[in-house]
Order: structure tokens, then sequence, then C-alpha cells
């Protein structure tokens, strides 16, 4: 039991006081050789800038993560559904599966600005930029997952003459979910980084502004604290996000998946 606590403090604690540590040196370094706040901030004034500015950057937080919910959610149901149909028919996958790759390729910086021309409502138009630039690792994983069945139980399953949705629910789908959860922590990031990098390329303001926009008008102001607050929200979303993400993987598989399984001590 201590063992186990040791270890969860640990993985706690260590990054904690390495962060700490960071923010330390970068102080001290801006105080003594007095570097201007419009060049690099010292972390005291980007945290008292993020209090003075809460109302704006949170406000354009809320906003960048709507986007990047709706993208996520986006990505989840189209990548888990076209797994589904390459597992049924290796001819789609032979065939779908590279337009996949050429998605997961193609810069969005190049295809945003077609895309938000397309489609009228700029919120939709930042939904599918981020959905294109978070889906590829939900298709692949979850693809491999499907097919990564123990080969030992698709006979089992055979013998026992279960049917082709019997064996997809009780078979391949169980197998699948700790793919479809490493996918799921890369495309939480993605699905972020794409919904700051269409709001670059849209730059849409008034209220319905994100950090991007923030970033980009701090930038143009010579706000470089608030610009670094807005970075550091952008950091901790991406992060929580990874957080969470784990969280439901481990409450998913914990009780029969060697990924979660806890060793005794």
């Amino acid at each position: 039991m201590n063992i186990r606590l040791d270890s969860r403090l640990m993985r706690v604690l260590a990054p904690t006081l390495v962060g700490l540590l960071g923010l330390a040196l970068w102080q001290l370094a801006v105080t003594a050789y007095d570097v201007p706040f419009y060049l690099v901030p010292s972390p005291a004034l980007v945290l008292k800038t993020l209090v003075q500015d809460a109302a704006l950057l949170f406000g354009s937080l809320g906003v960048t993560l709507r986007v990047t919910a709706w993208a996520l959610a986006s990505a989840v149901v189209f990548g888990v559904l076209l797994a589904f149909l390459f597992v049924q028919s290796r001819l789609l996958e032979l065939s779908l599966f590279p337009y996949a790759v050429l998605l997961q390729v193609t810069p969005i910086v190049a295809i945003a600005p077609l895309i938000i021309i397309w489609v009228s409502d700029p919120a939709i138009a930042l939904v599918i930029c981020a959905t294109i630039v978070a889906i590829f690792p939900i298709i692949s994983n979850t693809t491999t997952g499907l097919r990564s069945v123990d080969p030992g139980l698709a006979e089992f399953f055979r013998l026992c003459k279960a049917g082709r949705w019997q064996t997809l629910v009780r078979l391949r789908i169980p197998s699948a979910l700790p793919y479809f959860f490493a996918g799921l922590k890369v495309s939480g990031g993605l699905a972020l980084i794409g919904a700051v990098v269409a709001e670059f390329v849209a730059g849409t303001g008034g209220t319905a502004s994100g950090l991007a926009y923030q970033i980009l008008l701090a930038g143009l102001q010579l706000n470089i604290p608030r610009l670094f607050a807005a970075l550091l929200l952008i950091t901790l979303a991406g992060v929580a996000i990874f957080f969470l993400v784990s969280v439901l993987a481990h409450l998913a598989l914990r009780r029969w998946h060697e990924s979660e399984l806890r060793s005794e001590p």
C-alpha cells in the first residue's frame, strides 16, 4: 500500500517540482538581466495579467474549448464508424483508408481557408477544420484494435457459431478499447491544436473570438504578457484534456486490461 502511495505521489510531485524550478529560473533570469516585458515577461507578470484579464481570456478559452469539444466528439463518432466499416469490409478499407492518410498529411492551414469560404457558419467551419486534424488517430488506432483480437478467442467464437454482431460487440470492441483510448489521447490534443489553428486562419473577432484571436491581437498590440497568458491557458487546457481522457481510460480498463492493472506490492 505504501509503495502504491509513494508511486502516485511521485507522479505528481516530480513534474510539479521540475515545473516550479523552471519558473523560478525564468523569473530569476528575467529579473537579473532586466529583460523588457515586451520581449519576455516574467512569470509573475504573466500571472498578474491572467488575473487582470481573466474575464476576457477565460471567455475566449470557453469559445476555443467548445470548438475543441465538438471537433473531438465528431472525430470519435465518424472515426469509430469508419473503423467499424473497415473491419467489416477489407475492400472498403483498401479504398478509403488512403484518403484518411491524405487528410492527415495535408496541412490544415492549406485547406482551412477553403473550408471557411465554403461553410457560411464560422463556428461550423472551425469544428470541421479541427475534426479533420483530430480524426486520423481515432480511425487508425480503432481499426488496429478491432483487428487485433486474440486468435484463440476468435476461434472459440467461431466454434460457438457467434454471429458477426455478437463477435463485434463481445470480442472486437473490448479488444479495441485500449487502442481507442490511446488514439483518443492523441486526438484530444490535436482537436485543440486544430481549433487554435483554424481560429488563426479565420481571424474571427468580437464576442465569439477564441484564444487564437486574443494571441493575434496581443501580438499586434505588443501586449506580450497577455499573449503569454493566453498561451498558458491553451497549454493548461491541453493538459486537462489529456488528463480527462486518461481518467476515462483508467475507469474503462482498470478491472481487466494489463495497461491499467495495478501490480500488488
